[in-house]
C-alpha cells in the first residue's frame, strides 16, 4: 500500500513538473537585450547632464541642483499618476508611450545641450535664449525620466513577475538579479565611455553621440519588446485579464453613476467641500491610498529613505567632484567601479536569499551599506582635498553592495505581496516617494552653493540611519522574529 502511495505521489510530482510552462530562452534574451538598450540611454543621460550643467555655469552647483530638483520633483508629483496610467492601458500602448516619449525627449534634450555647448558665450551674449534652452533641457529631461519610469514599472514590477509565474521562486529571484545586473552594467559602462569621449574628444561629441543613440535604438527596443509580448503566452494572458478588469470597472462605475446635478445635497455643499472631495477622489490620492494599504509599505518607506542622501554618484556628487578638480574620466571610472560593486550584489543576493528570507536578507544588506559609508564621514577630517574626494568615492562605491541587495530584497517582497491589479500603481507611488526624498537631497544644493559636498554627509547619514527604523517593524505584520533574531536565524 505504501509503495502504491509513493508511486502515485512521485507520478503526480512528475506530472506537475511536466505541466510547468516553459519560458522560451529567446524571449528572455530579447527582454534582457531590450531593457539593456533602454537603460543605457537613461544611465548615459543621468551621468552626462551633471557635467553639462557644471560646464554651462562654472564654479556653481545651481544648474545641476536645479535640474535634479526638476527631475525629482516631476517624478514625485507624477509618479503615482504614471503608475495608474500604466495600469489603465494595454501592454502595447504602454510600450509605445514609453519608448517613443523617452527617446524623443532625450533627442530634444541632447539637441538643446548641443546648441548650448556650441555657443560658449551664449549666457553673456543672449541670456533669454540661454535660459530658454536650459529650461527646454530640464523639461525634456524630466519627461524622459518619467517615460523611463513607465518602462521600469512595466518590466521590473509586472512582466518579470508574470513571466516567472508557474515556476519555482528561484526563477523570479534569478530574473530580478539579471534585470538589476543589466541596469548596473549600464551604470558601469556608460559613464566610462562617456567620460572617455568628453576627456579625449569633447563635450559636444558626447551630446551628439547621446542624441544619435536615442534616435537609432528606439526602433530596436520596440521590436525586441513586442517580440516578447507576442512570444510569451503568460504576458498575453495577463494583458487579457487586465482588459477584462478594466472593462468590469467601467461597467460598475456606469452602473452606480448618479448625476450630480440632481443631487440637492451635493448642490448645497460649500465649494471647499467639493474641492476636498475632488482631491480625495483624484488619481494621485487614490494611488497613495492604495500604497498605504499594502503590507509592504514599511519596507518601501525604508528603501525610499535611502534616497535622501548625497552620498551617491548622482548629479550633485558628480558635479562637485568635477568642481574639485577630479578628471572626468576618473569620475566615470569611479562611478563604473561603484556599479561594478553593485553588480556583485546581483550574484551575492540569490546566494544569501537561499539561506535567509527576503526580510532578513534586507537587514544584513542595510547594515553592510551603513558600515561602508563610515569611510565617507571619515573623509570630512582629511585635510588634503583630493584625498578626501577619493575617500568619498571609495566609501560610496563599497556601500553599493549592501544598497543593491537591500533594493532587491524590498522589490521581491513587493512582487510577492502586492496583488497583480495593484503592481503598477504601487510601483509608481514607490518611485514617487523615492523621488520626493531625492528632491530634498537636491535642494541641499540650493541652500549654500559654495558649501563642500562632504559636509552634507551628516545629513545623509542621519537619513540612512533613520531608514533602518521602519524596516524591522515589517516583522510584526509578517509574523517574523525580533530584529536580533532576524539577523542571526534563517
Amino acid at each position: 500500500m505504501e509503495e502504491t502511495e509513493t508511486r502515485v505521489f512521485l507520478s503526480s510530482e512528475q506530472h506537475q513538473e511536466e505541466e510547468e510552462p516553459l519560458l522560451p530562452r529567446s524571449m528572455v534574451i530579447s527582454l534582457y537585450l531590450g531593457y539593456f538598450l533602454a537603460r543605457w540611454g537613461a544611465r548615459t543621460w543621468e551621468f552626462s547632464v551633471a557635467l553639462y550643467m557644471i560646464y554651462l555655469w562654472p564654479n556653481s552647483l545651481f544648474l545641476t541642483a536645479m535640474y535634479g530638483a526638476v527631475e525629482s520633483g516631476s517624478t514625485a508629483i507624477f509618479g503615482p499618476i504614471v503608475g495608474q496610467m500604466i495600469d489603465g492601458m494595454s501592454y502595447v500602448k504602454v510600450l509605445r508611450l514609453w519608448l517613443v516619449t523617452q527617446n524623443l525627449s532625450f533627442i530634444v534634450a541632447g539637441g538643446s545641450v548641443i546648441a548650448l555647448l556650441l555657443v560658449p558665450d551664449l549666457k553673456s551674449q543672449n541670456f533669454p535664449v540661454f535660459s530658454a534652452l536650459v529650461v527646454l533641457t530640464n523639461l525634456s529631461g524630466a519627461i524622459g525620466v518619467l517615460s523611463t519610469l513607465a518602462g521600469t514599472i512595466l518590466i521590473e514590477r509586472d512582466w518579470v513577475v508574470v513571466m516567472s509565474e508557474g515556476h519555482s521562486p528561484d526563477v523570479l529571484t534569478r530574473m530580478n538579479s539579471v534585470i538589476r545586473g543589466i541596469d548596473l552594467s549600464s551604470k558601469l559602462l556608460s559613464p566610462v565611455i562617456t567620460g572617455l569621449i568628453i576627456s579625449f574628444v569633447s563635450l559636444e561629441a558626447s551630446a551628439v553621440t547621446f542624441a544619435a543613440w536615442a534616435t537609432i535604438t528606439v526602433w530596436i527596443e520596440y521590436w525586441l519588446f513586442i517580440s516578447v509580448y507576442n512570444g510569451v503566452p503568460a504576458i498575453l494572458q495577463s494583458d487579457e485579464r487586465r482588459s477584462l478588469r478594466l472593462s468590469s470597472q467601467t461597467d460598475i462605475a456606469s452602473q452606480y453613476y448618479v448625476p450630480l446635478l440632481n443631487d440637492e445635497n451635493t448642490q448645497s455643499r460649500s465649494g471647499n467641500m467639493r474641492i476636498l472631495e475632488r482631491i480625495s477622489e483624484s488619481p494621485f490620492v487614490g494611488a497613495w491610498r492604495n500604497y498605504l494599504n499594502q503590507d509592504i509599505v514599511l519596507p518601501g518607506v525604508a528603501l525610499a529613505l535611502l534616497f535622501f542622501t548625497v552620498l551617491s554618484f548622482g548629479t550633485l556628487m558628480t558635479a562637485t567632484l568635477e568642481w574639485k578638480g577630479i578628471p572626468t574620466y576618473i569620475i566615470g571610472i569611479g562611478r563604473g567601479m561603484s556599479a561594478g560593486v553593485g553588480l556583485t550584489a546581483t550574484v551575492v543576493y540569490p546566494l544569501l536569499l537561499s539561506r535567509l528570507s527576503p526580510l532578513r536578507t534586507g537587514l544584513w544588506s542595510f547594515w553592510s551599506q551603513w558600515t561602508c559609508l563610515l569611510v565617507c564621514v571619515g573623509s570630512i577630517w582629511v585635510q588634503k582635498e583630493k584625498v578626501a574626494s577619493y575617500m568619498l568615492m571609495a566609501g560610496v562605491a563599497a556601500s553599493r553592495l549592501g544598497l543593491w541587495m537591500f533594493d532587491l530584497a524590498v522589490i521581491q517582497q513587493m512582487q510577492d505581496l502586492v496583488p497583480e491589479s495593484d503592481r503598477c500603481v504601487v510601483g509608481g507611488v514607490q518611485n514617487s516617494l523615492q523621488a520626493a526624498l531625492d528632491l530634498m537631497a537636491n535642494l541641499l544644493g540650493f541652500l549654500d552653493i559654495d558649501v563642500d559636498l562632504i559636509r552634507y554627509g551628516f545629513v545623509s547619514r542621519s537619513s540612512l540611519y533613520s531608514s533602518s527604523l521602519p524596516y524591522p517593524k515589517t516583522s510584526v505584520s509578517l509574523g517574523e522574529d525580533s530584529t536580533i533574531e532576524q539577523l542571526f536565524h534563517s
